[in-house]
């Protein structure tokens, strides 16, 4: 049963984009049906085949891996808190890995192994799906480094581009993570279903945004920015010290995030409760996102405490709400696991959208500004709309 209303799902998903398409003439259904072919695929291949799941513990070992070395570093500095064969604060265990983990990737991308991986998946990404080559290439990029951090590093393509496609990217934007994060993830839910959820997202959004804002592209334009190789290479330990500094500044930005916003929502909803006892955050967006919950094929008894992680999510961020949904994995059916779990790996929230605008506002002129600012609803629909394709396309493989 789960699997039909899974497939109803699907279709919703596609005709509320289609509903809000800014040219719905210009919608290519080829290149849709084939991008959701490929995502059908992958997660068959990850879920289904012993190579995809020997894939996916591979790979968790290797994050696992990483956290345990992390954990060494911070042990030396903080003792007894951060214990190498115990329990550790929310902010030891799952935080402080982050550091290591950004200058271990930024080390990879320093002698060009990351780049060179983001060049492959984007090739054949692009060849795959009939998707133009920047986009195909953005989207992959944001599976690894983030909104913001694509959108400086292709300013000055995106600069000489038509309005729309910087749109798209901003929608693309709204989907991703940062591999920073995924050690933390991983510390909260399956990390399967974070390492499921990272490649569906990326071909999830260029689904969405082929319908939310479709558009051809000439091959003259089909192209794809090279940064210029400085002449002199950045110091290899100047490069390594101040990646740890920013995996430093993130962690303690998170933190800060998790205490502000946690308390935000408890101060709200104790006002809440002055005019009923029952009204909370959590409470009103459980109801705003009880169909879709429905159309994910959760179990009934679920629905509602699954519709308050992601109405949490969308108000806060996903640490807040995988936190929340930590303690009750045990109580959930499988079904209602995966889905929920892949809903919420993704930076889709409400500060997200703030952080892709001052992004735009700093790199971009203010005609293109005022067009994100303008389509600030699009964005978030589209990584709305993204969350919830991957969580029901993967809904149809685990019943």
């Amino acid at each position: 049963m789960s699997f039909i209303i899974n497939a109803i799902g699907i279709i919703v998903v596609f005709a509320i984009a289609y509903v809000c398409s800014i040219n719905r003439k210009s919608v290519d259904f080829i290149s849709i049906a084939l991008m959701l072919i490929l995502q059908l695929v992958i997660t068959w291949f990850m879920l289904s085949t012993e190579i995809g799941e020997g894939f996916i513990q591979l790979v968790a070992k290797f994050f696992l891996w990483l956290i345990d070395c992390s954990m060494s570093g911070i042990n030396f500095v903080f003792g007894d808190l951060a214990p190498l064969d115990g329990p550790a604060p929310f902010f030891i265990s799952v935080l402080m890995p982050i550091i290591f983990i950004v200058a271990f990737f930024d080390v990879l991308t320093y002698f060009g192994i990351l780049p060179a991986l983001i060049n492959i998946v984007g090739f054949v990404l692009s060849k795959l799906t009939r998707t133009p080559r920047f986009e195909s290439f953005f989207a992959t990029q944001v599976m690894f480094l983030g909104n913001n951090e694509v959108l400086a590093i292709t300013r000055k393509q995106l600069n000489e581009m038509d309005n729309k496609r910087l749109l798209t990217a901003s929608m693309l934007g709204m989907s991703c993570v940062s591999v920073g994060v995924l050690g933390g993830y991983m510390q909260l839910i399956d990390p399967k279903y974070v390492l499921i959820a990272i490649p569906l997202n990326a071909v999830g959004a260029l689904i969405i945004t082929s319908l939310l804002n479709p558009y051809k592209v000439t091959k003259e334009d089909d192209v794809v920015y090279n940064p210029a190789k400085e002449e002199n290479k950045r110091n290899f330990f100047d490069m390594l010290a101040e990646s740890m500094l920013t995996g430093g500044r993130m962690a303690l930005i998170i933190a800060a995030m998790l205490m502000g916003f946690t308390a935000l929502i408890t101060a709200s909803d104790s006002i809440l409760a002055l005019f009923n006892k029952s009204l909370s955050l959590e409470n009103i967006f459980a109801v705003i996102f009880y169909p879709f919950t429905f159309l994910m094929g959760v179990t009934p008894s679920q629905i509602f405490t699954v519709s308050q992680f992601m109405g949490e999510k969308l108000a806060t961020n996903e640490f807040i709400a995988m936190g929340s949904l930590h303690p009750v994995l045990p109580k959930l059916s499988e079904h209602t696991e995966a889905v929920i779990s892949t809903f919420l790996v993704s930076f889709c929230n409400f500060s997200t959208i703030g952080i892709i605008l001052g992004s735009v506002k700093s790199l971009f002129d203010e005609e293109k500004t005022m067009l994100i600012a303008k389509n600030t609803w699009r964005l978030l629909l589209s990584g709305l709309l993204v969350s919830f394709l991957t969580a029901m396309v993967v809904g149809l493989f685990i019943r």
